[in-house]
């Protein structure tokens, strides 16, 4: 099913088969996005909601000057804009960072799913409570931690994210996006993430190849970001950060 990955391993909270044949039932459209398309702008009313099924997806902030702020990065098994099913209208916009694949669940279907089926509401509120944690844990590795710490930080946390729907094995996965994007999430400028990106190679913990990311010490380069994979509630989270 295409709603596989959604909810996956997730800690104290999981879809039952029924569910997900529910859901599955909701998405009303595959569409393909190309990198850098907007799906929705920060204002615009929405009465639909995307799963993505393959590649990144960007939330961002534009200010006055037409520069751009991301604000979160989401990955296949994750929805974009689930808040905009209460909210209707964000504060912020939605961009594909690669080409993107995703499964659109209008509105009126959720309606219909949690009449249907009350106990998902809770679900897809657990689903936008991770996004929260994500979102504080955004906010501190840009306010507290060092230019090498911040990149450290995000590789892994988006090798813990992947691993969880099975696009990395813990060592590698595919990022897809450029280190400009990269440079954005972390609140640096290209040229400096260059530094750090070259810095994390020379010490043997991660390398970038083209759009492959190489982890060469895992417990290493999470010390070194401060990370703790707590907050992404994974059922194989500390297996996998012993590993």
């Amino acid at each position: 099913m295409i709603t596989d990955l959604f909810l996956r391993d997730r800690r104290g909270v999981s879809l039952t088969d029924a569910e997900r044949r529910a859901l599955e039932r909701s998405v009303s459209e595959k569409r393909t996005l190309a990198p850098h398309t907007t799906l929705r702008r920060q204002g615009e009313f929405g009465a639909e909601s995307a799963l993505i099924l393959e590649g990144f997806m960007s939330r961002y902030i534009d200010d006055h000057r037409g520069l751009r702020q991301l604000v979160a990065i989401h990955v296949p098994g994750e929805f974009v804009d689930l808040h905009s099913y209460p909210m209707h209208v964000l504060d912020h916009g939605i961009e594909a960072l690669t080409g993107a694949t995703i499964a659109i669940v209008t509105h009126d279907a959720l309606d219909r799913l949690i009449d249907e089926r009350p106990e998902i509401a809770r679900k897809l509120w657990f689903a936008t409570l991770i996004d929260a944690a994500l979102h504080r844990a955004w906010l501190f590795r840009v306010g507290r931690l060092d230019a090498v710490g911040r990149v450290a930080h995000f590789i892994s946390e988006m090798n813990a994210r992947l691993e969880g729907v099975g696009l990395s094995d813990g060592r590698q996965f595919v990022l897809g996006f450029t280190q400009g994007d990269l440079a954005e999430a972390c609140g640096l400028t290209t040229v400096h993430t260059n530094r750090v990106v070259r810095h994390l190679r020379e010490a043997g913990l991660c390398a970038f190849r083209a759009s492959l990311v190489e982890i060469y010490d895992r417990k290493e380069l999470e010390r070194r970001g401060d990370f703790d994979p707590y907050y992404l509630y994974l059922d194989k989270e500390m297996s996998a950060a012993k590993a």
